[in-house]
């Protein structure tokens, strides 16, 4: 109690003086007051009142001051540089922050002692009204059966108010427990108590400062939140800082408006239903209240609403990141969402913030207001079912340019159920789910061509429309605008003309009267205000050239009287000269006479010159595909000329020598295969096989160089490595430096052996008895690659009954397998032989893979 010279007297503490001129609480030691409290003669000067105090802390003396008013002193002094947790215990403003510490807690004692004892005088007077019994006989009945529970009164006073209100908070209080029994970890506190207490301090709380205080001490800090912010919708999307626990004065204020459209947590929160639960803040990237502080933690955004109506966000900041909640603390956090829409829905922001809503119109104004538009409107207010939620929408007022898609009376649609006077409303337009939205954000909405549909005796009718929902106040306005039909055929008419260069005319016969649109008079480069020309004097604006055409067409339609079309050079003012098509008709009275001639004109220059282009370009086309035809015909004769399909058999003793080959299947494809068998002077069998790289008559001329080199070169005598070698320098020098692979093999019928070489090309295929096999890839550049080369020779001994295999790789080659794959099928199919070789060779092609469309040399010899 309060003691002279403004001594306070706490409960438990020794007598402490006021410092003079704060109000504040100082010890014995405090500069200013002696230990019994008495003021001094003389005090110290403002820069004696202690170390880092202000001097405003020293002077006059001063009253009491409250403990909320001692806090926020202390939080001055904070803000103000003083580091008071540095500062020595024994000094004087050390000792002054221990007794403000000492009086915050008494004070937080009292308000929770303040609290539950509310939340007993309710359930005592559940229990007066259930028993029938006083308020004396109540408390007892109270504390026994609290006793006969082993809780606490407090625990149970909030299970007799959970049991009488089933309401929201008993619902999540009660799922919070079973899930806490099943799990059967301790809790500290009762989740019924935290959500009774903190639904006690936000009802008794004035304003939301409070409501956010009281959720943040009763109801988060046991969830491990931190801080707490209660933001309040305005019309205009925008959100204000409404109440804030946990964040700083500077923050708070840093924070007191978010303009709209700009993208926030709470934002966010406010535009999904579900809210924005957020395991990391940083990974997010949104901007928002205490960023900084507590950049990594969770954030959880819900939106604040009841009936149907959303006033504004609450947002929950964790100081660490946190997994995906449990559900009972979702439902727990989501009660709590609703608490403060309560709170909300009677909030008001300060004067002075610069951001005041603007006055909103109640339904009689907002009737009135759709009265004067020129649109079809009706006024929605929301109609809530018998839980206080949002059911449906009345429609209060239909205006006078109200026109129902369904053809009825503004008198039938005012005052019915929105739902019940368009139930397609809630289809697939999503209608009633945009007004609803619009409803509960504030946020209007707008659409173009939005397909409405009604029920016009049991049928849908389907109907475009634009639409405007916006809400005023708890009214919503909702215009529309149907579509008229004729006004967007003409405008698709006209836009359609415009892009292709197309205007119409009609000219009467009978009275001379002629029309025109403004596309006609452009086409033919004369002034809107200029006379039209007449059908019949058409030849007189168009080229002398043309006037048989248009002679041919003024016939067909005015003498036959039936619709014609001519194309003619129009000879404009402007000395332009345009390509024109006219199109007409003739439309025919009751005695089957022409009174009236309509059609359109047609600028096709554009058409007509591409058309000219398209013609010359298809003749310079022909000519280049008759001089390709003639080349490739050209290289097909050469190349069946040099090699025929089937050669004349060679006349060896023990030896059948038998070749193929295929040419390729498209004509401009003719390539560079090429093949020889031929016996030399000595005796020996020259065996090659050859491809030229690329198609067309190069690659023939290039492949006839080739053969005819091999030839002569091999009556020198020389190895198969060396002939290879010589045929590289006259691939490399002497033919364009054309590249090329080959195979060359001489064959010695006295030894039966083969002497062979490769330059790059696939190695022989040796079949002996029924197994084939292929021989050894010796090492071989392809021809033409280097200016010199080196080429490996070897030989093998053959025995009768073998057969040996040349080819080139249009036999095997596929685009979708490898060269190692395409070999194993050849082999497989080389091994099961018929009788002679021809038939043979005849199966390989038969049963070739291949799908190049390339050509195919084969070379085969047995031994007999």
């Amino acid at each position: 109690m309060p003691g002279p010279a403004g001594v306070v007297e706490p409960a438990g503490a020794t007598a402490t003086a006021e410092r003079p001129g704060t109000g504040v609480p100082a010890g014995p030691d405090v500069p200013g007051t002696d230990p019994a409290g008495a003021e001094p003669a003389s005090g110290p000067s403002p820069s004696e009142a202690g170390p880092g105090l202000p001097a405003e802390y020293s002077g006059a003396p001063g009253g009491e001051l409250e403990p909320g008013e001692l806090e926020l002193e202390l939080a001055e002094l904070e803000l103000g540089g003083v580091d008071l947790p540095k500062v020595p215990a024994t000094s004087p403003v050390g000792r002054l922050a221990a007794t403000v510490e000492r009086l915050r807690k008494e004070v937080r004692e009292a308000q929770a002692e303040a609290e539950g004892r509310a939340l007993v005088e309710l359930a005592k007077g559940i229990l007066v009204e259930r028993l029938g019994c006083g308020p004396a006989q109540a408390a007892r009945q109270l504390g026994e059966l609290a006793e006969q529970a082993r809780v606490t009164p407090l625990e149970f006073a909030v299970e007799v108010i959970n049991q009488a209100a089933r309401d929201r908070v008993s619902e999540v209080a009660g799922a919070f427990l079973a899930a806490t029994a099943r799990s059967q970890e301790p809790v500290e506190e009762s989740a019924a108590v935290r959500l009774r207490a903190a639904e006690s301090g936000v009802l008794a709380a004035d304003d939301t400062q409070a409501v956010a205080d009281s959720l943040l001490q009763h109801a988060l800090s046991p969830l491990g939140a931190c801080a707490v912010a209660i933001w309040a919708a305005g019309s205009d999307g925008s959100l204000t800082l409404a109440g804030s626990a946990g964040f700083t004065p500077a923050e708070s204020a840093r924070w007191r408006y978010v303009p709209p459209d700009v993208a926030t947590v709470a934002r966010r929160g406010l535009t999904d239903p579900d809210g924005q639960w957020l395991p990391s803040l940083a990974e997010s990237g949104l901007p928002t209240i205490g960023r900084r502080e507590f950049a990594d933690g969770a954030r959880v955004a819900l939106p604040a609403g009841v009936g149907g109506r959303i006033h504004g966000v609450l947002e929950i900041a964790w100081p660490k990141p946190e997994g995906p909640q449990p559900p009972q603390v979702v439902r727990q956090v989501e009660a709590l969402a609703e608490l403060c829409a309560h709170t909300l829905e009677a909030h008001t922001p300060p004067a002075g913030t610069g951001h005041e809503p603007r006055v909103l119109p109640d339904a009689v104004e907002l009737m009135d207001l759709a009265d004067g538009l020129h649109d079809p409107a009706l006024v929605l207010v929301p109609h809530l079912d018998d839980t206080g939620r949002l059911a449906d929408f009345r429609i209060q007022h239909v205006n006078s340019r109200f026109l129902d898609p369904a053809g009825r009376s503004r008198a039938v649609v005012s005052g019915a159920l929105l739902l019940e006077a368009y139930p397609m409303a809630a289809g697939t337009s999503e209608l009633f789910q945009r007004v609803e939205r619009v409803y509960a954000t504030g946020e209007p909405f707008r659409a173009h061509r939005m397909r409405l549909t009604a029920l016009v005796d049991e049928v849908p009718l389907t109907t475009v429309a634009d639409i405007s929902i916006s809400r005023h106040g708890s009214s919503v306005l909702l215009i529309w605008r149907i579509e008229d039909e004729t006004a967007r055929l003409a405008s698709l008419l006209q836009n359609a003309q415009r892009l292709g260069r197309i205007g119409g005319f009609e000219e009467n016969l009978l009275t001379g009267e002629i029309t025109w649109n403004s596309q006609l008079f452009g086409l033919y480069g004369r002034p809107p205000t200029s006379t039209p020309v007449p059908l019949e004097n058409l030849a007189a604006h168009a080229h002398p050239d043309d006037a048989v055409a248009i002679g041919r067409f003024l016939r067909t339609l005015l003498h036959r009287r039936r619709p014609a079309s001519a194309a003619f050079r129009l000879m404009r003012p402007d000395g332009v000269t345009r390509h024109m098509r006219v199109v007409a008709e003739p439309v025919l009275d009751t005695d089957g006479q022409t009174f009236v001639v309509r059609g359109a004109y047609q600028d096709i220059s554009a058409q007509h010159w591409t058309e000219v282009a398209l013609a010359a370009t298809r003749d310079q086309l022909a000519h280049t595909e008759q001089q390709a035809d003639e080349r490739n015909r050209l290289a097909l004769q050469l190349q069946h000329a040099i090699m025929p399909p089937e050669q004349t058999p060679l006349q060896i003793p023990d030896l059948q020598v038998a070749v193929r080959y295929r040419p390729a299947e498209t004509e401009h494809l003719v390539g560079g295969d090429w093949y020889d068998a031929v016996v030399l002077p000595s005796g020996l069998v020259l065996l090659c096989v050859g491809d030229v790289a690329g198609h067309g008559i190069e690659a023939a001329t290039s492949m006839v160089v080739l053969r005819n080199a091999l030839r002569g070169l091999a009556v020198t005598g020389a190895g198969p490595a060396q002939l290879l070698s010589w045929l590289n320098i006259v691939a490399h020098h002497l033919t364009g430096a054309v590249t090329a692979t080959a195979v060359c093999g001489l064959y010695d019928g006295e030894r039966r052996t083969l002497r062979w070489a490769r330059a790059g090309h696939l190695p022989p295929v040796l079949v002996r008895d029924s197994e084939a096999s292929a021989l050894p890839r010796l090492k071989g550049l392809l021809l033409g690659a280097v200016p010199e080369a080196v080429y490996e020779e070897t030989e093998v001994q053959l025995a009768a009954g073998d057969t040996l295999l040349m080819y080139t790789d249009g036999l095997i080659e596929r685009r979708d397998r490898s060269v190692e794959e395409s070999l194993s099928h050849l082999l497989s199919t080389a091994r099961s032989a018929p009788g002679s070789l021809h038939q043979h060779l005849d199966r390989l092609l038969t049963y070739s893979r291949s799908d190049t469309d390339d050509d195919t040399c084969i070379v085969g010899i047995r031994l007999t």
